[in-house]
């Protein structure tokens, strides 16, 4: 049975993963890719355009779905080799996600919608799911 995730990342990095095809989280690390399957569903929020920066995104960027590798490492240089996981990325619309706030099931306290974001990479239902793939104007399978 799929499950569905959200990934934070800023949109330069989530842009560089959609054109690679794979998924990055939490700066790195294994562990969230590891309870990844094949067939799951990742949805990227985006606070920020870039890295880092102060330029405000807060949009869902990317929609993709986990592929049958197992995560792997990559060296991005000589101190950096953070762990990675094959994705195919749909075509699909960028969408904001103040109009969905009210409608999100995992964000429990609009006044303070983005602290679930905090985690990086965190479980959702898929009802929430379906709301932002519409949104995105992706359809998913039944």
């Amino acid at each position: 049975m799929a499950r569905f995730w959200i990934a934070v990342a800023s949109r330069e990095h989530v842009m560089k993963g959609v054109a690679g095809g794979f998924a990055q989280v939490c700066h790195g690390k294994g562990g969230p890719l590891k309870h990844m399957t094949e067939n799951d569903w990742i949805i990227y929020y985006s606070p920020t355009e870039t890295f880092g920066g102060k330029d405000a995104c807060r949009r869902f960027t990317a929609i993709g779905k986990i592929n049958a590798d197992e995560p792997y490492t990559f060296a991005m240089s000589k101190d950096f080799i953070p762990w990675r996981r094959d994705v195919t990325f749909l075509p699909a619309h960028e969408v904001a996600i103040e109009p969905l706030l009210d409608k999100l099931s995992f964000i429990h306290d609009k006044r303070r919608w983005g602290f679930p974001f905090r985690r990086g990479c965190f479980e959702i239902p898929e009802q929430d799911f379906r709301l932002i793939a519409k949104s995105m104007e992706v359809a998913v399978d039944e």
